[in-house]
């Protein structure tokens, strides 16, 4: 059930009405929300309803058991259960196959002779997420930073709370968990900034994302066929998609919550304008980089010892992190593409003068543009034939060979693309501005060139991990 389907646009309304006709208690609050997040993710699969509710009990019971033991030796020891438990799935079910291929070549590759099998595995939609944040509270809990909660439906809903349950934000039990055990009332003006939210957020993903998509979906689908103008303006294409495609869910998770009286937190923060990949990362996806900030960074280390100790410790954080986004070696490129870069930013001290700044910018933005190449392609094979192509000298001479869309079409994706700035600027002004006439206008006019959308539904490009 996509937020961006005719099935999610009937299925909240009667979610929200049940939720606020019910007694206004923060358990049968939150039963409606349990009961409707089941219901919701079950809707992609009803074997995967197991699995989640497998993953909240064991860290439910592991959780009262880490606040009612002061012996250390069993605290560690639940701990490791927990993070046993939940990686082991997350491993098995996202990494297996990746994983013994892998050893297969590399034995082969050494001389050996065995073969290689591939297990029909389907990967339970949003397993990366719901287990990072389960996982947060089992640790929080060890480090004595929480309190466990006693209500399982709290805890529960806590883990499959259907708004961030499938792409995020990847939210912490400290910030969500507080909320959700205390009843939730009604505000207008909550509901109002939750509209508006929903609104940008789908316009992000159906006008601009889903829009430039299908240029960039053809493009990829006939590799063989590619010429340098068309990987150009793909890349391109597709950083702009990916930043509206994930944004737009999330102002869409933080809208819908909003509706039910629930804050989550803020994941983009227009990463873009970064004049270095230190800052991109403190803006794009923040929950996640928070996440290993201060679950795997930290603790190795972070950057309390020497420099080359600290750049082994962004190494580990990067590669994991190329490996939680996809089980293939592109992804684990890119993540080491992304630690080379913060490497080198650390290594490298530049003035900071304006005319450096902008000049950082550009490298910035240029470097991401390529980097996101790897994150597109099917395999590096795939993507080394986009990056050389990107790279010849053709590739900024004319636009005679951007075939695949009709010239009007190409246009608009042209104009989208030029147009984001003041699309960005336009939304922030207009989620601070207190004009009542002028807002309704411009979400009713969202509104409709979204509604205009719904017949070509995708899916987020986040899904799948």
């Amino acid at each position: 059930m996509h937020f961006n389907s005719l099935d999610f646009a009937l299925f909240l309304p009667v979610v929200f009405a049940l939720y606020w006709w019910v007694p206004k208690t923060s358990n049968r609050q939150n039963m409606v929300l349990l009961l409707a997040s089941l219901f919701f993710y079950g809707w992609w699969d009803l074997r995967f309803l197991g699995l989640i509710l497998f993953s909240c009990l064991i860290d439910y019971f592991i959780g009262l058991q880490l606040q009612a033991t002061t012996e250390e030796k069993k605290r560690k020891l639940l701990l490791g259960s927990s993070l046993f438990i939940n990686l082991s799935l997350l491993g098995f079910f996202k990494y297996f196959n990746f994983f013994q291929a892998s050893f297969v070549d590399a034995f082969n590759f050494l001389g050996g002779d065995i073969s290689t099998f591939h297990l029909k595995i389907i990967l339970p939609v949003g397993i990366s997420f719901y287990t990072f944040q389960t996982l947060s509270y089992t640790i929080d809990i060890y480090r004595k930073q929480l309190l466990p909660v006693r209500r399982f439906t709290d805890f529960a809903t806590f883990v499959t709370f259907f708004p961030q349950l499938v792409a995020g934000p990847i939210e912490r039990a400290q910030r969500m968990i507080p909320q959700l055990s205390r009843a939730r009332s009604f505000s207008l003006q909550q509901g109002k900034e939750g509209v508006q939210l929903i609104v940008f957020g789908l316009f992000r993903k159906m006008v601009i994302a889903d829009n430039l998509g299908v240029y960039v979906d053809r493009v990829w689908e006939y590799p063989e066929a590619i010429t340098p103008y068309m990987a150009v303006f793909a890349s391109i294409f597709f950083s702009v998609q990916i930043y509206m495609d994930f944004s737009g869910y999330s102002r869409i998770a933080r809208g819908v919550a909003k509706l039910f009286g629930v804050e989550l937190m803020i994941n983009f923060n227009y990463p873009y304008k970064a004049q270095t990949f230190g800052e991109f990362w403190s803006r794009w996806h923040i929950s996640l980089s928070t996440w290993f900030r201060d679950y795997l960074y930290i603790p190795l280390g972070g950057n309390r010892h020497h420099a080359g100790k600290t750049l082994l410790n962004l190494g580990i954080v990067f590669t994991i992190s190329g490996l939680w986004h996809g089980a293939a070696w592109n992804f684990v490129l890119w993540g080491g593409l992304q630690f080379i870069m913060l490497a080198l930013e650390r290594l490298i001290k530049l003035p900071k003068t304006l005319v450096i700044r902008r000049l950082q910018w550009v490298k910035t933005l240029i470097l991401i543009n390529f980097s996101w190449v790897l994150f597109r392609a099917d395999g590096w094979s795939q993507a080394k034939t986009f990056l050389i192509q990107m790279c010849t000298p053709e590739a900024f001479v004319g636009i005679n060979s951007l075939t695949f869309q009709s010239p009007i079409a190409l246009l608009i994706n042209i104009a989208l693309v030029i147009g984001l700035p003041f699309f960005l600027k336009l939304e922030k002004h207009f989620l601070q501005c207190s004009l009542p006439v002028q807002k309704t206008v411009l979400v009713a006019t969202l509104v409709l060139m979204s509604v205009l959308q719904f017949s070509n539904e995708k899916a987020f490009i986040y899904f799948q991990f």
